[in-house]
């Protein structure tokens, strides 16, 4: 049972929703933060088997793809020592370092993306982060009220004999 829940932005053109689901084990490292709250949160708050909402931000439609879960404890995020990396931090040591990572797994891919424009249509999801002007944190806390109404909205799971 999750004792968490959080909210994942990523650009739906450098790495989708879709790309985890393909990907061998619908699993990946979600690596690359590099803001400190962000990088606090992964680091000492999320969990292992956390529930986790991706967020296609920079995409149309901007919204919920998908469903994961925290599938690692959080480990040094090893594309800071990576000089080829995009997100290499030549002032991070492997003795100390400063950026942390985890890894996520699929759970579920929903039938459509939840737009922005719905989230902020729902009053239960009010308080929302995501949903505060001026708020681009890639790693969010997501209430546990607030998971229940995006299920709700997201609406009943397709049977093990769907599609999906």
């Amino acid at each position: 049972m999750a004792r968490g829940y959080w909210l994942l932005k990523t650009d739906a053109q450098v790495f989708s929703f879709d790309d985890l689901w393909r990907s061998p084990r619908r699993t990946t490292t979600w690596d690359g933060v590099r803001n400190y709250q962000a990088r606090n949160l992964l680091r000492d708050s999320v969990h292992v088997g956390d529930g986790v909402l991706i967020y296609h931000s920079s995409a149309d439609p901007t919204g919920i793809a998908g469903l994961a879960e925290v599938a690692s404890a959080p480990f040094p995020d090893p594309s800071q020592f990576d000089p080829r990396d995009e997100h290499h931090d030549p002032r991070s040591a492997r003795e100390s370092p400063t950026w942390y990572a985890i890894s996520v797994r699929a759970t579920r891919k929903l039938e459509r993306v939840l737009t922005l424009a719905e989230l902020r249509g729902n009053s239960a999801l009010a308080g929302m982060g995501v949903l505060k002007k001026g708020n681009r944190l890639s790693v969010q806390p997501v209430s546990p009220a607030e998971w229940r109404a995006i299920l709700a909205v997201a609406g009943p799971e397709p049977s093990p004999g769907g599609l999906r």
